[in-house]
Parts: structure tokens; C-alpha cells; sequence
């Protein structure tokens, strides 16, 4: 089988990752980074807008900004979620405060919203605060037949 794509989420290289190495810690092979952490990554508009339309993995971004109450009470919760969904999915976060571009662009109107995407496209969306549990759940129903 092919690789997959991935956009590093530190450099913005795209690397080319075998479907079964996906679990064993897959790194950049132009900067090192781990290309399937099991944390949240913080991206910039940039690295998002590469990393939306390349991935072939699901890429799960969580829109938040500082001031947003539940945005910071799902933190935790989100950083557990990519744990348990290391190797299958990434998590990436992205400050609405600071980027406000892309998710004017993407119709994001409350926060925190997750959406997931792969191959270019939108898989799913969903608005409010959740529990790691209720995100892992949602996503790999969102991905099962992606």
C-alpha cells in the first residue's frame, strides 16, 4: 500500500508515511518532529491551511481562542483524546485570536469547534466543549468509512 501524506505540523515538509507505520512514531524527515504526536499541536494559519488540504490521516483542529472559558476547560480533555487516538488521527489546535483568517474562511461562528479533515475535504464539525471520551467517539465515527 502507498503511503499516506502528512504535513509536518512543526516545518510544514510534506513526508509520505507507510499505512502501518502510522502507530510507531513516524517522524519529518527534513526536521525530526514527531509526525503523529499524541498531544495537541498548537498550528498557524499557514501550517493549517497545508495540513487541511494535504493530510491523508485525519487531522481533528480544535478552533479555540484564550478568552473562551470552554475552550480552556476542554483543553485537557482534547490533549487526552490525542493520546487515545495516536496513530489514527491528529489533534491540532488553532488560536482564533491569533488567526483569525482561517476560521473566518472555514464559517467557524462559536468556539471551541472541532473539525475533522482528510484529503482536502471536511469530514465532520461539531460546536461546544466536550469529554475526551465524547471526542474520541466522534471521531472515529466520523472516520470509520472516510
Amino acid at each position: 500500500m502507498a503511503g499516506r501524506k502528512l504535513v509536518c505540523l512543526d516545518c510544514g515538509q510534506v513526508n509520505r508515511v507507510p499505512a502501518e507505520k502510522l502507530d510507531a512514531g513516524p517522524k519529518c524527515g527534513t526536521c525530526g518532529a514527531v509526525l503523529m504526536p499524541g498531544k495537541p499541536v498548537e498550528v498557524d494559519a499557514g501550517t493549517f491551511a497545508k495540513a487541511s488540504r494535504t493530510d491523508e490521516v485525519p487531522l481533528v483542529v480544535d478552533f479555540w481562542a484564550p478568552w473562551c472559558g470552554p475552550c480552556r476547560a476542554m483543553a485537557p480533555q482534547f490533549a487526552a483524546a490525542a493520546q487515545a487516538l495516536q496513530g489514527k488521527a491528529r489533534l491540532a489546535k488553532l488560536n482564533t485570536e491569533d488567526h483569525p483568517g482561517p476560521g473566518a474562511k472555514q464559517g467557524i461562528r462559536g468556539i471551541p469547534t472541532m473539525v475533522i479533515y482528510r484529503g482536502g475535504r471536511e469530514i465532520a464539525r461539531v460546536s461546544g466543549a466536550r469529554a475526551s471520551a465524547q471526542i474520541v467517539d466522534w471521531v472515529r465515527a466520523q472516520t470509520a468509512n472516510a
